[in-house]
């Protein structure tokens, strides 16, 4: 940067003190809350040049939209404007490096402060849309660069601010909120990452303390600081979808709802809230009030569609959970319309809800499922070079479909509803497992029917497996045990689903651990991180066993690593 630009920019800011900036900051935010997208932007918009906090929250807005959209320009306009906004950064940050050094470390100034924080987290965020285009290591790896220097100027900022050195100025509140919500976003999402990523991103040696981390997010999002509301998505999302998609499927409900609380008496109409209210809803086996939710966020502002299809996506899964196949159908087709995020997998759900119905039933908008089966692999996307796991998941069960006498998928819907953790969603309500119970009994009859191919096997391991959660579901402990067995027994003759054995040790484990047989789920669990190599859906599958590991280190009293 010239020095021109930064006297300029200096100037600027010397026009709109530090703390101006961040009530006007604080305001946008309040009308992003409120629905008013545009608005909130257009408010920021005028000082994104000269004001690191305008420019921080412009971007932040921007990223959040592209993670909805996931359409490959608004993720590279996000990026772009985040590399901007650490620019503008840069301009306030001290020129020396690092915070303390002996030539005068302690004569930082607030705004050097912010800067390094705002700093810091743009690189976090930067970092966070690298990792969205994919789950691959390639993106970690990328990514991890990044992340590392964010941490190291959080780690250096939280043992400056305890220091005595560091005078309090009048937004100090704001600088603290910055620190919590980095400090705890890095120990919360390392904890949750299997150690040989960790290594392959140069974090070896550090697990992460999720403890401390779910503290420091929790303090911040219950502070009025400008980070508040960033600590509560990021808590929300942890607590509704982390902790099924990559953990053991508990879901942390009443840590979600005191959470949400406050937010939906000031936001009442506030689209991501509902959209939050709802899947917490849902994770109680409250089907009905979350579908209202779900509606309702639809209802409430109709600027960002993509909010629209988060809801599609989970009142797919609220009929699927019902059974009700056709309005599961429905949503499915309504989100290969309208969204991006992966045509492949939409087109696969369509499929899959049709070949739930009845051979004799008329099919909506007269699709075949046949002809939809053989589309999928057509519409396979590539982010980053790789397409995503659960696309690659979609377009490998497609191809059964590619022979002139195609071999039906016994249960496609359950099958995927597995994959996103939806039995532990329905365990709260009897009835919902005795529906799942019932379609399971049914395509096994179908399945003995038929005459034998080369997906028998497959088959009725994927049968057994699903079972086997609805039995744990509904306490038959005993005879879902004797499920998993089975499929682990197949191991030898299975020819396609490889992952079917990995996850059965899985499930296994995790009913060890329910039963207190703490040594034998131990011996399981390590037996599918070890052994099983190049499946469907790995990753998801190894950050599923690293969380139960960590569950019974924790419930065990063992110490994890130091955290920072």
């Amino acid at each position: 940067m010239s020095n021109g630009k930064d006297a300029d920019a200096a100037e600027n800011h010397s026009q709109m003190t530090l703390k101006e900036c961040l009530d006007e900051c604080m305001e946008a935010l309040d009308l992003f809350l409120n629905n008013h997208f545009n608005e909130s932007l257009e408010k920021l918009r005028p000082r994104v040049n000269d004001s690191m906090y305008h420019a921080l929250i412009y971007a932040t807005i921007l990223e959040m939209q592209a993670m909805m959209t996931f359409q490959h320009d608004d993720i590279s306009n996000a990026g772009n404007t985040m590399k901007c906004a650490q620019e503008v950064c840069q301009r306030f940050r001290r020129k020396s490096p690092g915070l303390t050094n002996k030539s005068g470390g302690d004569s930082l100034t607030e705004v050097q402060l912010h800067a390094e924080v705002c700093y810091a987290e743009c690189q976090l965020q930067r970092a966070a849309l690298t990792f969205l285009q994919d789950e691959n290591m390639v993106s970690f790896i990328k990514g991890g660069i990044k992340v590392r220097n964010s941490y190291l100027i959080y780690k250096e900022l939280h043992s400056f601010i305890k220091s005595h050195s560091c005078l309090k100025g009048p937004s100090h509140i704001h600088l603290e909120g910055g620190i919590s919500f980095g400090i705890g976003a890095f120990n919360l999402t390392l904890s949750l990452f299997p150690p040989r990523i960790l290594k392959v991103l140069e974090f070896a040696g550090f697990s992460g303390d999720k403890e401390y981390g779910l503290s420091l997010l929790r303090d911040g999002a219950t502070g009025v600081n400008l980070r508040s509301m960033l600590c509560a998505l990021l808590l929300l999302c942890y607590y509704t979808f982390l902790t099924f998609i990559l953990g053991t499927g508990e879901g942390e409900v009443e840590e979600a709802e005191s959470l949400l609380k406050p937010f939906r008496l000031r936001y009442p109409r506030g689209a991501i809230f509902l959209f939050f209210a709802g899947r917490t809803e849902e994770i109680k086996g409250n089907i009905d009030e979350a579908v209202e939710l779900f509606e309702d966020g639809c209802k409430a502002q109709q600027v960002w569609k993509q909010f629209h299809h988060m809801c599609y996506w989970e009142l797919m899964w609220c009929f699927t959970y019902k059974r009700a196949w056709k309005m599961a159908y429905f949503y499915a087709d309504l989100l290969s319309q309208e969204s991006r995020w992966s045509k492949a997998m939409y087109i696969y759900m369509k499929a899959a809800y049709l070949s739930m119905l009845p051979k004799d039933e008329a099919r909506p908008f007269g699709d075949d499922e046949v002809e939809l089966f053989r589309k999928v692999p057509s519409f396979k996307q590539k982010i980053a070079g790789k397409s995503p796991p659960t696309e690659k998941f979609a377009i490998r069960k497609a191809k059964r479909y590619k022979a002139s006498c195609p071999v039906r998928l016994p249960v496609p819907v359950l099958e995927m509803m597995y994959m996103w953790n939806g039995f532990s969603m329905i365990s709260k309500r009897p009835e919902l497992t005795e529906g799942m119970m019932q379609t399971l009994v049914d395509a096994e009859r179908i399945l003995l029917d038929s005459p034998e191919n080369d997906y028998s096997m497959d088959d009725r391991c994927l049968i057994h497996l699903l079972r086997g959660l609805c039995l744990k579901n509904q306490g038959h402990l005993q005879a879902a045990e004797e499920s998993f067995k089975k499929v682990i027994s197949c191991e030898k003759k299975l020819k396609y689903d490889l992952y079917l054995v990995p996850n059965s040790l899985v499930e296994l484990g995790l009913l060890y651990i329910d039963q207190g047989r703490r040594d034998e789920a131990i011996k399981l669990l390590n037996k599918a991180k070890h052994n099983y190599k190049e499946y469907s859906m790995e990753s998801r599958t190894q950050f599923r066993v690293h969380a139960a590991l960590a569950k019974l280190k924790a419930d065990h009293g063992e110490e994890e690593d130091t955290h920072m």
